[in-house]
């Protein structure tokens, strides 16, 4: 899976603690997804399209692999 969650911070000029503070998980899990190495359960996901206000599918792709 890709995300885009980097950009989407960037352009709300959020810190990863920021966000990590707003959906209520820790910095580290922020850089974990990030890096694509965590994938966030659906409830995640839905905290971070609320927080960007644009669709899961906005930030969030499948790769060839998936």
């Amino acid at each position: 899976m890709k995300n885009s969650i980097k950009v989407e911070r960037a352009i709300l000029n959020l810190t990863q603690e920021e966000l990590a503070k707003k959906i209520g998980v820790s910095r580290q899990t922020i850089n974990s997804i990030e890096a694509n190495r965590y994938v966030p359960s659906t409830v995640l996901a839905l905290k971070l399209s609320a927080i960007f206000n644009k669709a899961v599918n906005d930030f969030f792709s499948l790769s060839d692999d998936d």
